[in-house]
């Protein structure tokens, strides 16, 4: 009986140990994001309708922020990319997931607070 308990306390701890490993592993960068975002980088400072690629990237996007933690990486990524873009039309990003009939629940905006 006492060997059964340590296999089974052994086996749970297995388990735990890989899940933990794995939430480290799905931790979302900013590199990740702008990689999926890039193809949008035109139609966001020109205007006009986004391509497929956008559209991919934005859906990619979304699928991969899962959690609160992961949506507030999201956030962040974003906003930090479209600091860096001077030239963003405020339109064109708050249409973005309109025009590519994704429904996001993290809001895009330059001044958006990410951790609320």
């Amino acid at each position: 009986m006492k060997g059964i308990a340590c296999s089974v306390l052994f086996m749970v701890a297995s388990v735990l140990i890989m899940v933990q490993a794995g939430r480290a592993m799905s931790r979302l960068t900013c590199g990740q994001v702008d990689t999926l975002l890039a193809p949008c980088i035109p139609y966001l400072t020109h205007g006009g309708e986004p391509g497929p690629e956008c559209c991919n990237g934005v859906r990619s996007t979304k699928a991969l922020a899962q959690n609160r933690e992961d949506k507030r990486q999201v956030c962040i990524c974003v906003k930090e990319a479209a600091n860096r873009y001077a030239n963003l039309e405020d339109d064109a990003v708050q249409a973005l997931p309109v025009k590519c009939g994704v429904d996001v629940d993290i809001p895009v905006s330059r001044k958006i607070n990410c951790d609320v």
